[in-house]
């Protein structure tokens, strides 16, 4: 079975600026009220220079490209792992690239990994997708 991609293709997407108003709407989808997500005092008392988004509002914003790459129908695997904090005024780059391209009878398997890197081209996410189609 033939595939429409080949090893090395990459597709990106840019989200952002995030801000402090993302990150509520994100706990208000996902129920995560974890006050170090909007609460400035509770933070700062905290040791932290400011409020920063939900691991999964990252995956969240990852998600998004690997579901117009593939298409959510041929999702088979997503896996994440959170690096560093994204932060209000963060603009967030999604990279996926096609790593594998394995041709079977009936479906063929993509694997691709998955970046977000902020502005400063720092890692926040890193991951992997695999797709059945």
């Amino acid at each position: 079975m033939s595939t429409a991609y080949a090893v090395g293709d990459t597709f990106t997407e840019t989200t952002g600026p995030v801000d402090r108003a993302d990150f509520v709407k994100y706990a208000g989808a996902s129920g995560d009220f974890n006050r170090i997500h909007y609460d400035e005092p509770f933070v700062t008392d905290a040791g932290y220079d400011s409020v920063f988004g939900q691991g999964m509002f990252t995956a969240g914003v990852a998600s998004g490209l690997v579901r117009e790459v593939f298409g959510l129908h041929a999702l088979a695997e997503f896996d994440t792992r959170f690096i560093a904090q994204v932060w209000p005024g963060d603009t967030l780059t999604t990279t996926v690239e096609i790593d594998a391209i394995e041709d079977g009878n009936d479906e063929t398997r993509i694997e691709a990994s998955v970046t977000v890197t902020n502005q400063d081209d720092e890692p926040v996410i890193t991951g992997s997708a695999v797709a059945v189609q």
